[in-house]
């Protein structure tokens, strides 16, 4: 809910809108400025509001933003809820949530996600070469509220210069009780996805419809943890963030830090494009979502923007399922596709939920292996929104 009107003068780390909702986090403005209007936008997950404000350039800080006040694990949650934390990773989920589980003390294990597993996108890696210290300074305030005595850096082999990095810092700051180590993994997709990088790293399976904490560990990305530290050092909110810019449409391929709210034909203009750009993704090519248009803005979650010309954006034609497995074999959960696009089509919800289609995490392998072209993933996703919707609105489907 906007938590000004317009004609309303703002500051960079101001609040300008907030939820009373427990899974949610407040929105800072990026800039100073007027706020122009409260309009209504069409995000690839649904309607929200959204606050327009022209920036005046002159980016004045608000008078809130001040190192936060830390003394016990309260202040802690409260200071990360401030600061307008999500998962940076693409997941978007509110920080300070994650980080009160129900069972603290059931908690042992800290995972720190910097495996970037999606091709084209490499911010994460820049935040481990730039802010390393960072990186570890969060995984410290993060270990001592919720009393983990191991944190596990994981990162891909293919990205060896962050791995000496990290490493060399994690050896300097670990203690008996206290163990900080980067674990070095195999550079395969989708190795940075939470249940499959919890397995890779301590042997631990989350059961199905469990959560990290269910086997004693919290997840958390690498740039999140970066962020972590640097506001608790500064207090200036989460207002911008580094986004790979890539595609290839895209003519200077790069990685920007952009101010969170601005629309993506302007970072699509600071970068250049060679060719008209047919398609326009936020995230990677696997589980990043297509854009409507341009003139949507970056939103917190996003970690790339995509651009690709006519030739790499032709959607493929569908032909019938050859019943060869391979989107089996693909599936990290280990689930049948062909199976639950069949639950789909005849509406069949108890089959749905036995098949396990819960717990897909729609990471596109599926898609990307089948020979046939098919929309396994996108089935994958209709079938989980079946489950989810109520009997009255199944009838009022088409």
């Amino acid at each position: 809910v906007p938590t000004v009107k317009v004609g309303d003068t703002v500051a960079v780390g101001q609040v300008v809108g907030d939820s009373g909702k427990p899974v949610s986090a407040p929105i800072h403005s990026g800039v100073s400025g007027r706020v122009a209007a409260i309009t209504e936008l069409l995000l690839p997950g649904g309607k929200t509001q959204a606050v327009v404000i022209e920036s005046d350039g002159e980016g004045r800080v608000h008078e809130s933003v001040r190192p936060p006040v830390v003394n016990t694990r309260e202040d802690f949650l409260q200071a990360v809820r401030a600061s307008g934390l999500v998962g940076l990773g693409g997941a978007g989920f509110p920080t300070h949530v994650k980080l009160n589980p129900p069972d603290v003390d059931a908690i042992d294990t800290i995972l720190i996600n910097a495996a970037e597993c999606e091709p084209y996108i490499t911010a994460d890696y820049r935040e481990c070469i730039e802010n390393s210290w960072d990186i570890v300074s969060g995984v410290q305030s993060v270990m001592e509220f919720l009393s983990a005595s191991r944190v596990i850096i994981a990162i891909e082999r293919n990205k060896p210069a962050a791995i000496a990095e990290l490493s060399k810092i994690a050896r300097s700051v670990s203690a008996p009780g206290r163990e900080v180590r980067v674990k070095a993994l195999p550079a395969r997709y989708p190795q940075g996805a939470e249940k499959v990088l919890i397995q890779a790293c301590t042997g631990r399976r989350v059961p199905p419809g469990g959560l990290p904490a269910d086997v004693g560990c919290v997840v958390m990305n690498v740039t999140t943890a970066a962020f972590l530290a640097r506001y608790l050092k500064t207090g200036m909110p989460l207002v911008d963030k580094r986004l790979t810019v890539d595609g290839s449409a895209v003519a200077h391929p790069q990685n920007v830090r952009v101010t969170i709210g601005t629309p993506v034909h302007d970072v699509l203009a600071f970068c250049g494009l060679k060719e008209e750009a047919r398609k326009l993704l936020m995230g990677g090519p696997m589980m990043g979502l297509a854009l409507m248009d341009d003139t949507l803005p970056v939103l917190k979650q996003n970690n790339a923007l995509l651009a690709f010309n006519e030739r790499d954006a032709r959607t493929p034609t569908a032909s019938v399922c050859i019943r060869c497995g391979r989107c089996v074999d693909a599936c990290p959960m280990h689930l049948v596709p062909p199976a639950i696009a069949s639950a789909y089509k005849n509406a069949d919800v108890a089959s749905l939920k036995k098949l396990g289609v819960m717990t897909c995490i729609e990471c596109g392998c599926c898609s990307f292996s089948c020979p046939a072209n098919r929309y396994i993933v996108q089935t994958m996703r209709m079938g989980k929104e079946l489950v989810r919707i109520t009997p009255e609105q199944r009838e009022e489907r088409p």
